[in-house]
């Protein structure tokens, strides 16, 4: 393939910065830009070894004192000659080195080129090089080890199992249909069976870890709602860390929604902090209830914040009606939500005074935590009942979990083809019927490793790279 090259580091100035290259005529192309303090030409270094020397601009100036390494195909992160410089991370030194190289033959790599030529060069399939996005863009220690594992091919030893027995029914079929004469052994369906019914577990378990997976790939769309003056703004900053949200004693301070992330009990929450839910007459704050509803109705999880500072006596009965009301439109989401009883420290109580509203028709919350926000008492509560609503799960699982919806949908449609081929083979069906499921059942895999992958499929999939991956 033609020579690419790009700065593989950032644009603000940094103690070290690289620029990698790849493709036909490299050694070539870096010769012209690096010159080895001993005379050695760059295609004699030593593979896989940092040299020292100098980084040289279009016109043989020096430009830098560096590092350079070489990567010979096929023992290189795309599968050809390769190379990297690592110099000072001056924004000027290297465009100026980058655009050396494209004087000796190089072109700009696009996004995800040297990534995308991995793949397309089988040093990797489509959910490694996913999952180096994924390392990329990781937020959590936890998202980055699955995606490092699934970089290990994690995926693709679940996936192998089943693409193994689906090649091998469906192998047997066409062996036996193309050469009747043959001495071969004829099909048993007890054996195809109990092949489909192991592919259709192993898809199944596979499937189960899609919420896990994207949890930890994205993270946990999380309304924090409840009524005016509750507590929702407080929570959000101490959940953050900083004054994210403006705080004060007067009802309906919050008009619109206020984003941001935030890391509790190990998993990554994207917050909303909303407007208070009651009836009012305001024109701006009914705009506001109603983009916290719609929050609500796009969130994973939901927080619902009550105030307990004040004693039962000293509520009205307008908060007791706005109260249910609001417990009946958490809870009619069906969604999992927590209930958080805030201003702990002004409660002089160490659990909340606000028990179970209403009939008791309602879906239950997962949690109950007692709080101040101010304090940060109780916080660790909150950090105990979000890690056991959300697990990270168990160590092994690492690298095997689903965490993208291309990954899931293709999955489940050979999920399900699988079921379809096994309902032929036990209504006794003909064979033909049994292998066009298995077949599709196998393309939908492919399509996941990307062994049957379009090429659009694919160029979106490295459209989310950055340049220089």
């Amino acid at each position: 393939m033609d020579l690419i090259a790009a700065i593989a580091a950032g644009n603000t100035p940094s103690a070290i910065g690289i620029v990698r290259v790849s493709g036909d005529g490299c050694d070539a192309a870096c010769a012209r830009v690096f010159r080895h303090t001993a005379g050695r030409a760059f295609g004699e270094l030593e593979p896989r070894k940092l040299c020292f020397g100098q980084m040289l601009d279009r016109e043989g100036r020096v430009l830098d004192q560096g590092l350079a390494v070489r990567f010979p195909a096929p023992h290189s992160y795309t599968g050809e000659d390769s190379a990297e410089f690592h110099c000072h991370g001056s924004p000027a030194v290297l465009r100026e080195l980058l655009d050396a190289l494209f004087s000796a033959g190089a072109r700009q790599a696009g996004p995800g080129e040297f990534t995308k030529r991995a793949f397309l060069n089988g040093r990797m399939d489509l959910t490694q090089a996913e999952a180096v996005a994924d390392l990329i863009h990781a937020e959590t220690a936890a998202a980055a080890r699955n995606a490092a594992a699934q970089l290990d091919g994690g995926l693709r030893r679940v996936l192998e199992p089943v693409q193994d027995a689906l090649l091998d029914i469906t192998s047997r079929f066409y062996a036996v249909v193309d050469y009747p004469d043959e001495d071969i052994e004829d099909i048993q369906p007890q054996q195809v069976a109990e092949a489909l019914r192991s592919a259709q577990d192993s898809l199944a378990r596979l499937l189960d870890t899609c919420r896990r997976g994207q949890v930890l790939k994205r993270g946990v769309r999380t309304a924090i709602v409840g009524l005016p003056n509750a507590g929702k703004s407080s929570l959000l900053n101490a959940l953050v860390g900083f004054d994210r949200a403006i705080v004060t004693d007067i009802p309906g301070t919050t008009r619109d929604t206020v984003e941001e992330s935030a890391l509790c009990g190990g998993v990554l929450l994207r917050l909303a902090d909303t407007a208070g839910l009651r009836e009012t007459a305001d024109t701006v704050e009914k705009l506001g209830v109603e983009r916290s509803r719609n929050a609500m109705e796009r969130a994973d999880l939901i927080l619902l914040v009550s105030d307990d500072a004040a004693g039962l006596g000293n509520r009205t009965q307008e908060y007791w009606e706005d109260t249910r009301r609001l417990l009946g439109e958490v809870s009619g989401t069906q969604k999992p939500w927590i209930f958080i009883a805030s201003k702990r420290d002004l409660s002089g109580k160490t659990a909340g005074s606000l028990g179970v509203i209403g009939d008791g028709n309602w879906n239950g919350p997962a949690a109950y935590v007692s709080l101040s926000a101010v304090t940060g008492e109780g916080m660790e509560d909150l950090e105990k009942a979000l890690a056991a609503l959300f697990p990270p799960g168990a160590p092994e699982e690492a690298g095997s979990l689903l965490t993208d919806q291309r990954q899931e949908e293709a999955a489940s449609r050979a999920h399900k083809a699988v079921q379809r081929a096994l309902e032929a083979l036990e209504n006794g069906m003909t064979p033909d019927a049994v292998l066009t499921d298995a077949e599709e059942a196998l393309d939908a895999l492919g399509e996941l490793t990307g062994r049957t992958a379009k090429e659009a499929i694919v160029s979106r999939i490295f459209s989310r790279f950055c340049v220089g991956k």
